[in-house]
């Protein structure tokens, strides 16, 4: 009976730490939240839009930002509040990573990369000029995972429900409550004799709703 006991008891021991294990792993591959970039002047919101990767500015330290380098005439008063970063990145097979662009608001250019969560906390961005000039920069966590956003869940293109049948797309009486967005981390408290910045707009929310990106991700 005892060994019996001690069996059972090994047991549940085991699966909790393969259960917890798959968990970590699970997180560890989930380069969804909000991100701090490594020079601490914004945070960008990541989330999966109808199966790819898309990420905008959801919190500036200065402000007010125009997007004033960007070589269209036509984009270079738009606030960078909001504005994408990540574009439309691609799940690469076999490894927890995504490839697309990153643009980059400093010098108005987009470039090719790969982003790569390491750990839980960390998302590695990887960019290259026409394949070679590279460099990158790490990311630090502020925001958990986003869940998918039901309303890009059905989005053109998005998998059908379990009978087969795709789902009904009427549009319901008010705005969908969308899951795709999180609490923005508070601006970082001034250093004495520093002035604060100023205080942000409303939280951005579900940036797969955002214009930039909904006419590619719908």
């Amino acid at each position: 009976m005892l060994h019996c006991l001690r069996t059972v008891a090994r047991t549940i021991v085991y699966s909790g730490i393969i259960l917890a294990t798959g968990l970590n792993a699970a997180l560890a591959a989930d380069p969804t939240g909000d991100w701090k970039v490594a020079d601490g002047v914004a945070n960008i919101r990541v989330a999966q839009c109808n199966g790819n990767i898309w990420g905008v500015v959801a919190w500036e330290k200065m402000p007010g930002g125009k997007d004033k380098n960007n070589p269209d005439a036509s984009k270079q008063s738009r606030p960078t509040l909001a504005m994408p970063i990540l574009i439309d990145m691609k799940k690469k097979s076999g490894v927890d990573a995504w490839e697309g662009e990153v643009y980059n608001a400093k010098d108005g250019q987009s470039y090719s990369a790969t982003i790569k969560p390491v750990g839980t906390d960390q998302l590695e961005i990887q960019g290259c000029v026409l394949g070679f000039l590279c460099g990158g920069e790490t990311w630090t966590r502020v925001g958990p995972p986003i869940p998918l956003s039901p309303t890009n869940s059905m989005a053109k293109g998005a998998p059908k429900g379990a009978s087969g049948a795709a789902p009904k797309t009427a549009a319901p009486a008010a705005p969908p409550k969308t899951t795709g967005a999180v609490n923005p981390a508070p601006a970082p408290k001034a250093a004495p004799g520093q002035k604060q910045a100023a205080a942000q707009p409303g939280d951005i929310g579900d940036i797969c709703l955002l214009p930039d990106i909904a006419r590619f991700a719908h």
